[in-house]
């Protein structure tokens, strides 16, 4: 059975699928005339989701999902699993903050742009 703080980890990253994926998806979808990739929604969500990631990071404030898994895990000391091991090591990298702000305000803006070249609802 996972603990709490695996599914919070579980769950940070598939936001961070969501957000990523998302752009690609609304690219291949858009190309591909379907309709959920201008799905209102679902691009609010999107746009959303890394405009709240980006503010943080602009802010040097840390990911609530990342202080509510630490916050789990004091006092549990043991191994990693595997998942758990290459999840934490993808999302977490050993990174100044400033290239995560540079990088999440970068990638926001490229969600900003295709919102403006692949309108939702059009």
């Amino acid at each position: 059975m996972p603990s709490p703080a695996d599914i919070v980890l579980a769950l940070h990253a598939l936001v961070v699928l969501f957000i990523v994926g998302g752009l690609i998806a609304i690219w291949i979808g858009a190309g591909a005339r379907r309709s959920w990739a201008r799905n209102h929604v679902f691009r609010t969500t999107h746009v959303v989701a890394i405009g709240i990631v980006a503010t943080l990071a602009v802010l040097d404030l840390p990911c609530p999902l990342t202080v509510l898994e630490s916050y789990l895990r004091v006092g549990q000391p043991g191994p990693q699993g595997f998942i758990q091991h290459w999840v934490s090591t993808l999302l977490y990298l050993d990174l100044p903050a400033w290239v995560f702000a540079l990088a999440y305000v970068a990638f926001f803006i490229a969600v900003v742009v295709t919102w403006r070249r692949i309108p939702p609802g059009s």
